[in-house]
C-alpha cells in the first residue's frame, strides 16, 4: 500500500521522513503541485537535510550512517530512500487533477494547511479537500483543524476529527472519509484535559483557560513586509527572528469536537509566538471546585492524577516529568503529545463567595439581604510541552495515519 502525501513543507516532509523510518508502506507518493528546483537532486537536497532536527540519514540509522537516497530518476520524478521509493508530483495543485487512482493511492496525508473545509465540493474554486477523493483516494486526513466557512453549516457526515490517544475511536472506518488530525497545540492540549476531566468530572471544573508559547512555523516572516490587500492582523507580517507575536489559536474550538464535554465548561484559548524553531508550551489553568468528601485539591493531587494517567498510558501520548526542562529538552521526545511540567504545578485553594441575589433564578430564593453562598475552590496552573514538529505532532499524526490504514487492508 502506497501513501499519498500532499504539500511538503514543515509537517509533510517530516510526515515521509516518519513513513521513511516505520516502514509501513510500500511506497510514498509526494504531490509537490509546482516545479521545484533545477532538477530532482535539488528534492533529495532538501529531504535529506533539516535545519531543525540534522540529517535524514541520523534519523534514520544513527548520525555514523551512510548516505539513504539512491536510484535517483529524473525522468520518473522518483529516489530511493532507504530502500523505500518515493515518487515526487509536480504538476498539479488542486487536488482533483493530481491523480491518485492512477499512482494506486488509495490513503492521502494532506499537510498544505489550505484545504480545511469538508463542506466544499470537490470542484470548489481553489480546490477543496474533496478532491482528494475526486482524484481517487479513498480517505485523507487533514494536518490541521477543520475550518468550516459557511456559518451555521454542520459538520458532514463522512468527517470527523480524532486525536489519538483520546477520541481516536470516533473514527468509523465505514463511514468517514476526511479525518482531521486536529493540530499540534490540540492534540498537547487534549491530553493536559482528559486526565482532569476523569479524575474531577466537568461539574467539578468551573473554568479553563490556556495560553500556548507556541514556535515559529512556516507562515510567519523572517523579516518584516507589507500586510496584503484587506490583511487586518499586521503583526503577521513583523518578524519573528526577533518579537514575541500575539497571534490567536482555533484549540478551543477543535477541543470540544474531540472532547465533547468542554462545550459545558468555560473555556478560552490564546497564543504568543516566539523565535524558536519548535517545541512549544501549554500554559492550563483551571478552576475546580473542591468536594468536602474528598482530599483537597493540591499541586500533590494534580501530579498525582498526572503521573498515574502518564504510567498508564500503553502509547506514552503522555509523560510526566519532575525534572527542570526548558523547550529544547523535550525536542525528540518520541509520541509524546504532552509533557507534563510537574515541577511547575501550582495550585491555590480558596473560597468563591457567591451572591445569590444575582444570580439568575435565585432572585426570591432567600428573603435574607445578605444571602451568600461560599464555596471552596482551587485554582491550578499546569505546565505542557509538546515538540509541535516531529517528535510529538507528526509522530501521532503517522499513528494515526497507520492505523486508518490498517482498517483499510483488513
Amino acid at each position: 500500500m502506497k501513501l499519498g502525501i500532499n504539500g511538503f513543507g514543515r509537517i509533510g516532509k517530516l510526515t515521509a521522513w516518519h513513513h521513511l523510518g516505520e516502514k509501513f508502506f510500500d511506497g510514498l507518493v509526494v504531490n509537490l503541485g509546482r516545479k521545484v528546483g533545477n532538477s530532482i537532486e535539488d528534492i533529495a537536497h532538501y529531504i535529506e537535510r533539516d535545519s531543525t532536527y540534522g540529517l535524514l540519514r541520523g534519523f534514520l540509522k544513527g548520525y555514523r550512517s551512510e548516505n539513504v537516497i539512491a536510484d535517483i530518476d529524473e525522468q520518473e520524478g522518483s529516489m530511493r530512500v532507504d530502500g523505500v521509493k518515493v515518487k515526487f508530483l509536480r504538476s498539479e495543485r488542486d487536488p482533483a487533477r493530481i491523480g491518485w487512482a492512477k499512482e494506486n493511492v488509495r490513503l492521502v496525508v494532506d499537510a498544505t494547511g489550505k484545504y480545511l473545509d469538508p463542506t466544499l465540493s470537490p470542484d470548489a474554486p481553489g480546490g477543496s479537500v474533496r478532491g482528494h477523493l475526486e482524484s481517487g483516494a479513498e480517505k485523507v486526513i487533514v494536518s490541521a483543524p477543520f475550518k468550516i466557512r459557511q456559518k451555521g453549516a454542520g459538520m458532514p457526515e463522512d468527517a470527523v476529527t480524532t486525536v489519538m490517544g483520546v477520541n481516536e475511536n470516533s473514527y468509523d472506518p465505514r463511514t468517514h472519509r476526511i479525518i482531521s488530525n486536529a493540530s499540534c497545540t490540540t492534540t498537547c492540549l487534549a491530553h493536559m484535559i482528559k486526565p482532569l476531566l476523569n479524575a474531577f468530572g466537568y461539574k467539578r471544573i468551573l473554568s479553563a483557560s490556556m495560553a500556548t508559547v507556541h514556535a515559529v512555523t512556516g507562515s510567519q516572516q523572517a523579516l518584516d513586509r507589507l500586510p496584503g490587500a484587506g490583511k487586518n492582523d499586521l503583526r503577521k507580517n513583523r518578524s519573528i527572528l526577533n518579537n514575541i507575536i500575539l497571534t490567536t489559536t482555533g484549540a478551543a474550538d477543535a477541543l470540544r469536537l474531540v472532547i465533547p464535554e468542554m462545550s459545558r465548561i468555560g473555556f478560552m484559548a490564546e497564543s504568543v509566538r516566539v523565535p524558536v524553531a519548535t517545541g512549544s508550551l501549554i500554559i492550563l489553568v483551571i478552576v475546580a471546585q473542591n468536594d468536602p468528601s474528598r482530599e483537597t485539591i493540591t499541586k500533590h493531587v494534580i501530579n498525582d492524577i498526572y503521573r498515574e494517567a502518564a504510567a498508564g498510558d500503553p502509547k506514552n501520548y503522555l509523560d510526566f516529568s519532575e525534572k527542570q526542562n526548558v523547550s529544547r529538552d523535550i525536542t525528540g521526545i518520541a509520541r509524546a503529545a504532552a509533557v507534563i511540567e510537574g515541577h511547575e504545578t501550582h495550585t491555590r485553594t480558596f473560597e468563591v463567595n457567591i451572591d445569590l441575589k444575582h444570580v439568575p433564578g435565585m432572585e426570591d430564593a432567600s428573603p435574607a439581604d445578605d444571602a451568600h453562598v461560599r464555596v471552596p475552590v482551587t485554582q491550578a496552573v499546569i505546565y505542557g510541552w509538546y515538540d509541535n514538529e516531529m517528535a510529538g505532532y507528526v509522530h501521532m499524526l503517522a499513528d494515526r495515519t497507520m492505523s486508518i490504514a490498517g482498517d483499510m487492508t483488513d
